[in-house]
């Protein structure tokens, strides 16, 4: 597993990390606990060192598992990563620092330690980005030491050009895919510009760029790909980056006709993403420690040769922006 700097100013991660959101049991169906310390376990062991979460997953789930976990892990250091900023005593007009300092020790609580590697703002309101006190507030935890660093997990490039100005920034989460092209020219030269790390979320869209779905495949009720396809229930861009599920395969399936010979679709796609040097790492979930490794390989696999990224640049815009839904 290779590592980069998240950030100018921030530490190493392995270029594939984890999301930890299935942790929680949310959006899905939940993993059990003795599962999700494998999967944890797995990840550590086989070089993944950073781990993102927030506070809102399984209501602190998640973040009590890593912290269980890291309570036994004498391995190599493991960075975390949580949010704040989607729990309904906040969301979307409940924002004080009161409430930040409250969701703060609550996490260190739950993840047992003494200062927050990071916090992410949680793709909190826009106005609540540009009015820009939030950010002071995060300034204040950093300067007394519970938190060493702080970022922001946005829906738009216009919400991650706000978050650019905040002196002090570490790092945006973003959604950043073969399917989501637009951050190449719009944002992540500007991030780089400013030494802000790029945390790359649902690199897979979903799974749909696993390749392995059809237009028959279904999905659990309490799956957001099957409650949120269409946007019902939160942001659309974040299931199936905001593409009609059978559009999203019906496009998936001619990418597979774009592959090097012998990669599967999956590493085509984390391989790309990997290419753009402004991107720190990608946080794959995984339900299953045999995900784990599928996906650490990306880590492994040669850079995709220029003429295919002007193919896969082409195809984004001649067959794949126009079909986007949702904020962008």
């Amino acid at each position: 597993m290779k590592t980069r700097q998240l950030g100018a100013k921030g530490f190493d991660v392995s270029e594939v990390g984890l999301g930890c959101w299935q942790l929680g049991a949310d959006w899905g169906s939940g993993v059990a606990r003795d599962i999700g310390l494998e999967i944890l376990t797995t990840a550590a062991t086989h070089g993944v060192s950073f781990f993102d979460t927030a506070d809102v997953y399984g209501a602190g789930r998640s973040e009590d598992m890593i912290g269980q976990f890291l309570k036994h892990w004498d391995g190599a250091p493991i960075r975390v990563a949580t949010k704040f900023g989607r729990g309904p005593d906040v969301y979307p007009d409940g924002y004080s620092e009161d409430a930040l300092r409250r969701g703060v020790e609550a996490s260190r609580e739950r993840l047992g330690v003494e200062a927050l590697d990071l916090v992410q703002l949680h793709c909190i309101p826009t106005e609540v980005m540009r009015q820009g006190e939030i950010f002071d507030w995060l300034r204040k935890l950093q300067d007394e030491g519970a938190i060493r660093h702080f970022g922001a997990s946005v829906e738009t490039v216009e919400e991650g050009l706000i978050c650019l100005e905040q002196e002090g920034l570490l790092s945006l989460q973003v959604i950043f895919n073969l399917f989501r092209q637009k951050l190449v020219t719009e944002l992540l030269p500007q991030a780089a510009a400013r030494g802000v790390g790029i945390i790359v979320r649902l690199p897979l869209a979903s799974g749909v760029l696993s390749g392995k779905f059809n237009a028959q495949t279904t999905f659990d009720a309490k799956d957001h790909r099957n409650y949120n396809r269409d946007g019902a229930a939160f942001n659309v861009g974040e299931t199936f980056s905001g593409l009609p599920f059978e559009k999203a395969v019906e496009l998936a399936e001619a990418l597979k006709g774009m592959r090097p010979e012998g990669m599967t679709l999956a590493k085509m796609a984390q391989r790309w993403i990997l290419d753009h040097p402004a991107v720190s790492t990608i946080i794959p979930g995984a339900s299953a420690p045999d995900q784990i490794l599928r996906n650490a390989a990306a880590s492994d696999v040669t850079p995709l040769p220029k003429a295919l990224h002007e193919e896969l640049a082409a195809f984004y815009a001649a067959e794949i922006k126009d079909h986007i839904r949702g904020a962008y």
